[in-house]
This record gives C-alpha cells, sequence and structure tokens, in this order.
C-alpha cells in the first residue's frame, strides 16, 4: 500500500575513508508501499550510503530512524533482524553451496534433533524461487550459474527474510528481458503490501517505469529528491553530472585494415551440472580499425564465444583461429595472450580483479615478465605503470596504492581495461563492457574503445543492451541456440532486424 509514511531515514550521514570523503550530510528517505530510485555517478555514495543503512559499515557520522525511531546497525544481521535488507549488485553467494544453502546460509531450518532439515530447506528455497521466475533446482551448485541467475538467487534470498525495507543496487544489470519483466511485477507486489523499496539504477528507462520518488547524489552530497512524475530524464542526468547532458559519444568513421582474426569452425560441447554450452560451427572475421558486435539473448553462446576464444574452454573446443597467417587454437588464456589477444570478462569481481590487491598489482598482474628481475618485482616501476593507466583512463582513486576493492563498479572496470590494455593486445573482447556502469564512464569507455579502434586494434564487443551495441559497432552478428544467424552493416542497424534475427526458431 502506497504513502508517504517514512520507515527509514537517514539524516546528515557522513563516511570517510583515509584521504577520500565518500559521503558528506547526506539526508534520505524510504516510504512505505512507494520506491525511491537512488540515482548518481560511479563514485556518488550511492552504494556506500546503502552499506551504512543495511549494516555492513558502521563508522559513520550522522542517524539513521525506523519508524520514527533512532537506529544503528553494527552488523547485517542486526539491520536484516529489524527488517532491511539489500540485494547487492555485486554477488554474495558462496560458489561451492547450491542455491538453497545460499538462501538460507546461517538460518537453516532444524527438526526436531536439532538437525538441519534439507527437505524443508530445499522446498521453502523452492518456494522462494518460484516468485522470482528462476527456472533451475534448488540443488544446483551456484558455481554453475550464469550472473543473472545468480542475481536471482539474491533476490529470493531477500525476499525470504521477510523485509519491510529492500534496497535493490543495480539488479537488471544482469537480467535477461523476462528476468526482468518478473522483477518489475514482484516489485509491484511488494508495494502493494506496503515494503519500502530503494532502487540504485544507471537506466533512466527504469525510474518512469517504476519509481515514485528519485534521489540524485553527487560527489558524496545529496543534490535533491524529487517526485519523478515532477521531473524529466534530462533534469535527472543534469543533477547527476552538474552540467547540461552534452558530450555524448559520436562514433568516429575509421577505415578499416586487415583481417586482425578469423574465427574458423568454432565449435563447442560442454555439459556442466544444470545446463549445456553449445556453439556450432561459427566462423568470422574482425579486421584491424573494426568494432564487431556480437548480439544474442541471454542463453545464446554470446559469452561462450569469448571465452573459446580466449582458451578458457581448453581442449573441448574445436575448430582453429587464423592470426597473421598461423592457424592456432589456444589452450589456455596465457597462450591467448601470447598471441595478443585479451578477454575483458562479464564478471569483472570474479573473473577480472583480485579485490584484495591494490590497483597497482591488479594492472599489471597479465603482464609482469617486463617488471621481474631476479623473481623479483620492480615496485617503482609498477606503481609507474599504474599511474600512467590511472591517469590515461582517469580511473578515480586517492592513488594507485588504494585496495581495488574499495573502488566503484565503473572505476574497477577501468583498471582490468588497465590491466588488459598493458597486455598489448591486437584483438580486445569485450563481454558487457558497461554493466552496472553509470552514464559518464558508459561514455568515456564508449570513447576509449574508438579510440582503440582508431589505433588500428580490432575489438569484438558483446553488450545485451540494444542502443550500445548498435552505438559503437561497424558491424553486428546475431547469435541464436550457439548458432550464427545474421550479420548486419552499420546502414542495416534496427532494433527490430537485430531483435528478430536473434530470436528461435523452434
Amino acid at each position: 500500500m502506497a504513502t508517504d509514511t517514512i520507515l527509514l531515514e537517514a539524516r546528515g550521514v557522513t563516511k570517510r575513508w583515509p584521504g577520500v570523503l565518500a559521503l558528506d550530510g547526506v539526508d534520505l528517505k524510504v516510504y512505505a508501499g512507494r520506491v525511491n530510485a537512488l540515482v548518481g555517478e560511479n563514485g556518488a555514495g550511492k552504494s556506500t550510503l546503502m552499506n551504512i543503512l543495511s549494516g555492513v559499515y558502521a563508522d559513520y557520522e550522522g542517524a539513521l530512524y525506523l519508524e520514527g525511531q533512532p537506529i544503528r546497525f553494527s552488523t547485517t544481521a542486526e539491520a536484516q533482524a529489524a527488517g532491511v535488507t539489500m540485494v547487492h549488485q555485486e554477488l554474495n553467494l558462496i560458489p561451492q553451496l547450491n542455491v538453497a544453502e545460499n538462501i538460507f546460509l546461517g538460518r537453516e531450518p532444524l527438526n526436531r534433533w536439532g538437525m538441519i532439515d534439507y527437505n524443508r530447506m530445499h522446498r521453502e528455497a523452492q518456494e522462494w524461487l518460484l516468485r522470482v521466475g528462476f527456472t533451475h533446482d534448488s540443488h544446483t551448485t551456484v558455481s554453475d550459474l550464469k550472473v543473472g541467475d545468480q542475481q536471482l538467487i539474491e533476490i529470493a534470498k531477500a525476499l525470504s527474510l521477510g523485509a519491510r525495507v529492500l534496497i535493490f543496487d543495480e539488479p537488471t544489470s544482469s537480467l535477461s528481458e523476462v528476468q526482468t519483466e518478473t522483477l518489475f511485477g514482484l516489485i509491484e507486489e511488494l508495494k502493494r503490501d506496503g515494503v519500502g523499496i530503494v532502487y540504485i539504477t544507471h537506466k533512466m528507462d527504469e525510474l518512469s517505469r517504476l519509481a515514485d520518488y528519485v534521489t540524485v547524489l553527487r560527489d558524496g552530497r545529496l543534490i535533491a529528491e524529487h517526485r519523478v512524475q515532477q521531473t524529466s530524464t534530462e533534469e535527472i542526468i543534469r543533477l547527476m553530472v552538474g552540467r547540461e547532458r552534452r558530450d555524448l559519444f559520436v562514433k568516429g568513421d575509421h577505415s578499416k585494415g586487415e583481417v586482425a582474426l578469423e574465427v574458423c569452425g568454432l565449435s563447442l560441447e560442454k555439459k556442466l551440472e544444470n545446463r549445456t554450452l553449445k556453439l556450432e560451427d561459427i566462423r568470422f572475421a574482425v579486421h584491424r580499425g573494426e568494432v564487431l558486435g556480437i548480439y544474442g539473448l541471454m542463453g545464446a553462446g554470446r559469452t561462450e564465444i569469448l571465452e573459446a576464444i580466449f582458451g578458457l574452454h581448453g581442449a573441448e573446443v574445436r575448430g582453429t583461429l587464423r592470426m597473421a597467417g598461423v592457424e592456432r587454437m589456444p589452450q589456455t588464456p596465457r597462450e591467448a595472450m601470447d598471441m595478443g589477444i585479451a578477454l575483458i570478462p562479464e564478471d569483472r569481481k570474479r573473473d577480472g580483479l583480485v579485490l584484495g590487491m591494490d590497483i597497482a598489482r591488479n594492472t599489471t598482474l597479465a603482464s609482469l615478465a617486463d617488471l621481474t628481475t631476479w623473481r623479483s618485482i620492480d615496485r617503482k616501476r609498477e606503481l609507474q605503470e599504474a599511474e600512467h593507466y590511472r591517469e590515461e583512463l582517469s580511473i578515480k582513486s586517492h592513488s594507485v596504492d588504494q585496495l581495488t576493492g574499495e573502488l566503484s563498479g565503473g572505476n574497477q572496470q577501468k583498471v582490468v581495461l588497465a590491466k588488459m590494455l598493458r597486455t598489448a593486445p591486437e584483438v580486445l573482447l569485450l563481454d558487457e563492457p558497461t554493466r552496472g556502469i553509470d552514464i559518464n564512464a558508459k561514455n568515456e569507455i564508449y570513447k576509449l574503445i574508438d579510440r582503440l579502434a582508431a589505433e588500428g586494434r580490432a575489438v569484438v564487443v558483446v553488450s545485451s543492451e540494444m542502443p550500445e551495441i548498435m552505438a559503437l559497432s561497424d558491424r553486428i552478428l546475431t547469435l541464436s541456440a550457439g548458432r550464427l544467424t545474421g550479420c548486419f552493416k552499420r546502414n542495416e542497424f534496427s532494433e527490430e532486424a537485430l531483435l528478430k534475427a536473434s530470436l528461435p526458431t523452434a
């Protein structure tokens, strides 16, 4: 039931890190039965504020009020017990456990002998999973699931806690269109039940679809709170970036060079616990100076193509790659990098970074040979190299000594790019390069991709966002059920044509 009753309120919240003021006297209101969309560029302080509201950070200045009563959470367990739960964008699941074990971790149902009641646990887990549109069995090991399915597990876990205040951090960034629609329907149900929702998003179209209020943060400060119906997308963007919307990405007109990479008959059939990875006779070429887009619906095999090219599936891949007249199929990522291929993975935290290491060490991790003498890394040169990329890619941090895990999602992605660019690749593979990144950071990455193409590199981009793939690409390949179904030149791009070519035919 939608009301203007305030369930949870933050007043004057300030959070400091060494050398960084992350939040500066921020206020926020969460209303019963309403969605308050929280927007701002990467590094604006959104996730920091939500981590305070959900008990992740207990050390801060300011005050929280739950239904008018002062409260201070020391742990996430305290917040959850009070009815405040957060669904994190960067997943907090344990890969080695199954789905039900993750949902009930630390609060497993017990039988009368004090033992875990596994039958009840899986039965109740399956009920929550059905509600969020999860189609796999609750016994499935989490490591065997795609990122989108893992996101649904996080949502099911939050719902099972019976939250009165539910915080979503970029929940649709890895969901398919069908999963997204299911989530939107679920949020409408929660609103009718009087649950207060905070919804962090970078997708402006989601505001008009879901939100009642929008709160804008910039550089750790509260800029405005508006009713969504009383503002516009242009005004929200202006408030987010502190200026009028301008200098947006415009693709350059680059000359296409010789073929940099030719994929010949690439095929893969790999059985996992709950699904089969399958590619059939994939053939294409990408030229120097070209951005080749690959588009398909979730499960079409987009990621698997890039992983196979990068040697992640080893001897299970059939076919060959042709580069500079040499035919070879890499069996490991090291072999692929030695050939001049680099991959920016879809899941940057799991596959692209070591979050407990600093920016400098992450930047040089894939190319340490030229920094190593007598089995010792030249730390001075390592810091110099990392600083070069920090400046070139505009990575927001207090220094290259800062832990990578302390950065915003957009800046973490830039560190992954720095790491792979330092390997001097001829062919750059980008899998969902702007997932969970704000408008300005997306624009920066788009310009970087365009610049790399202008320098004569070949770039292959996978994206589930149709406007993005059309803006970046010179050509687009469409994919369905592991097979290539179409090839479109830039003057042939249209959402209708790409979607039609990507739909299963049977």
